[in-house]
């Protein structure tokens, strides 16, 4: 068996706000070129463990090394190497896509081709279009663009197809796997547990500032069913879902 290199160390983390220990020292691995999923109810603690894995916040105790560099000894460096998935909501109004890509790589102090990087994330079309001119799913797209600017070996998603409809949906998971493809590292969040079995090699689950379980999807459903669980309704090969796809066609509504 081939043995996995961790490109994100997460060690003995602990975050406390007063009282409130929201992160109760959790330690886990994160494999280079796979997508992990970060998956826990509101205020489990993973906003909060993903923005110390960032260097957006700091941590009470316990370090994280990303890359070979730890968040406390050279944050700056960490910066480098990660792509943080922006909303929409915080580009700037009224320029264009390939004016926010050209802002983004003067930040970086990098040489982009936009085009090229709207190619890569099929808004070739759009280059002068403005965000506000987007639909939900080419925001979502055009968010990620942005973390792919200075080619960082890891981005983080934070719940990217909230809002879009079922087309968009599937177009952007294809879109994240051929990120995964061409070698990068995500980590990401989601509400919906779909969404990660379709998409995440692992991924951890965390309540309450702990986390309670870390593996393959398969096997966190096999060890489940291992313990006696029954739906009540038998899993039909098919769910509604496929229906309206079969129905109303994968093409994009753009």
């Amino acid at each position: 068996m081939t043995k996995k290199n961790a490109i994100i160390q997460v060690k003995n983390l602990y975050k406390k706000y007063d009282k409130l220990e929201a992160v109760k020292g959790i330690s886990f691995d994160v494999y280079e070129n796979e997508i992990f999923g970060f998956l826990g109810p509101n205020g489990a603690g993973k906003t909060t463990t993903l923005e110390i894995i960032e260097t957006l916040r700091e941590e009470t105790d316990g370090d994280v090394v990303v890359g070979g560099y730890s968040i406390n000894k050279e944050p700056e460096k960490v910066k480098t190497i990660i792509g943080v998935q922006l909303q929409s909501a915080g580009f700037h109004s009224g320029v264009t896509l390939t004016e926010i890509l050209q802002l983004f790589a003067a930040l970086y102090n990098v040489q982009i081709n936009p085009k090229k990087l709207l190619d890569k994330v099929h808004l070739g079309d759009k280059a002068k279009s403005q965000v506000k001119e987007l639909s939900g799913g080419q925001r979502q797209r055009f968010s990620i663009a942005t973390t792919l600017v200075h080619k960082p070996p890891i981005i983080f998603l934070d719940e990217p197809s909230t809002g879009l409809d079922p087309q968009a949906r599937r177009n952007l998971w294809g879109l994240i796997k051929e990120i995964r493809d061409s070698g990068t590292t995500i980590v990401i969040t989601t509400h919906f547990m779909d969404e990660a079995e379709e998409l995440c090699d692992r991924v951890a689950i965390i309540d309450k500032g702990e986390i309670l379980e870390i593996n393959t999807p398969d096997k966190l459903i096999d060890k489940l069913l291992a313990r006696g669980f029954k739906k009540p309704r038998p899993k039909k090969d098919a769910n509604l879902e496929d229906v309206f796809l079969e129905l109303t066609g994968k093409k994009l509504r753009e």
